[in-house]
């Protein structure tokens, strides 16, 4: 019996799209679930800790008929935060006045790294140069941490919170120029989508808020999910986050293309270096709500830089050209100052894009 590998290749890449995008219920593990007041820092978490989310709904996926996707929630959907992930979280997408849209998946996941990072520098404080291997994504990812004996519990946080905020920006950069986490199944449709970054860091400011807080870390991160939905002008139900899907389908996303072609994402915001500004619907008069931009933490409560005392190192892989972007460099190595330059040649590549697209709807 043959094995014919032309029939065999497309149906292992459609099983990988339903399982991605159709059980968005289902965590994708690091390595098991800690109880709540344990964390073993030899387990760094995965990347993606939960099953993806795509921004839209009704969206159709490459060489499966009849399979849309609908990963819509409610706060009365979310259920209760686990370090790592549960099947008895709620994740998916929910929009807010003050906040645009927020992929429930994205907050928890930043939220956890966010414990974890702090965990481990707290651990480092006065023991010299820390070395932590990374996993890869679109090249070997290592992070050095040198933190000071007297370093507050406080700076502790906002380093933390820094460093996650570093990696997921990283995933986006990395997306971008074609890294995924399945191979053969590119994630570009979804980088720098006008929910993700503001997810990610609105994710982080829960996690600081929750490293805060006196309760256990679960209880502490379910208690101010809630709270901070609460203050962004969530909405109360599902029907309204499908209206506000509505009101910008054919203008932020499409659902002529299917998952994953990139362009599916009509518009992206690569302008996230140092804080994310949430995306609004306008209502029926063509107004919003003030929103609420989010900062990524920079300083220590001193003033001094927090990039004085870590450096998130990237050895590209072939994907990236790194010579037209790094022309008076020697090697392939970067760190996260070198993102803005990254984000400069995205923004440029996103123009053409969108001038491309404009082009054919004519």
């Amino acid at each position: 019996m043959k094995l014919n590998l032309y029939k065999l290749v497309p149906t292992c890449l459609k099983c990988c799209l339903l399982f991605v995008f159709i059980f968005p219920s289902c965590p994708v593990y690091g390595q098991g679930v800690p109880n709540d007041e344990t964390l073993d820092l030899r387990n760094v978490p995965p990347r993606i800790i939960r099953a993806c989310c795509f921004f839209g709904y009704d969206i159709k996926l490459w060489g499966v008929p009849f399979v849309t996707i609908d990963q819509v929630i409610t706060v009365d959907d979310l259920g209760e935060h686990h370090y790592m992930g549960s099947r008895k979280e709620g994740i998916g997408t929910i929009y807010s006045h003050k906040g645009g849209f927020i992929d429930i998946g994205h907050l928890r996941d930043q939220i956890d790294w966010t414990r974890y990072l702090y965990a481990t520098i707290m651990e480092s404080r006065g023991k010299g140069e820390i070395v932590l291997p990374l996993r890869n994504e679109a090249g070997r990812k290592t992070l050095y941490l040198n933190i000071p004996d007297e370093f507050e519990a406080q700076d502790c946080i906002l380093l933390a919170g820094k460093i996650t905020y570093d990696l997921s920006l990283w995933h986006e950069i990395s997306t971008w120029f074609g890294a995924s986490a399945i191979p053969l199944i590119p994630e570009k449709f979804s980088s720098f989508s006008v929910e993700d970054v503001y997810s990610n860091l609105l994710g982080i400011h829960v996690g600081m808020k929750t490293l805060q807080s006196e309760l256990p870390f679960n209880l502490a991160a379910t208690k101010f999910i809630i709270s901070t939905l609460d203050s962004l002008a969530v909405v109360e139900t599902a029907q309204e986050t499908y209206n506000a899907y509505d009101a910008v389908q054919g203008k932020w996303y499409t659902k002529k293309k299917r998952v994953p072609r990139s362009q599916i994402t009509l518009r992206r915001d690569p302008d996230v270096l140092e804080s994310s500004r949430p995306w609004l619907v306008p209502d029926s008069t063509g107004a919003t709500e003030n929103p609420i931009v989010l900062a990524v933490p920079l300083s220590t409560t001193e003033g001094q830089l927090l990039t004085d005392f870590y450096r998130l190192t990237i050895d590209l892989n072939y994907r990236f050209p790194v010579e037209a972007l790094f022309p008076n460099s020697q090697h392939s190595l970067i760190d996260q100052d070198d993102f803005g330059v990254l984000l400069k040649h995205i923004s440029k590549e996103l123009q053409l894009m969108e001038q491309e697209m404009m082009v054919e709807k004519k």
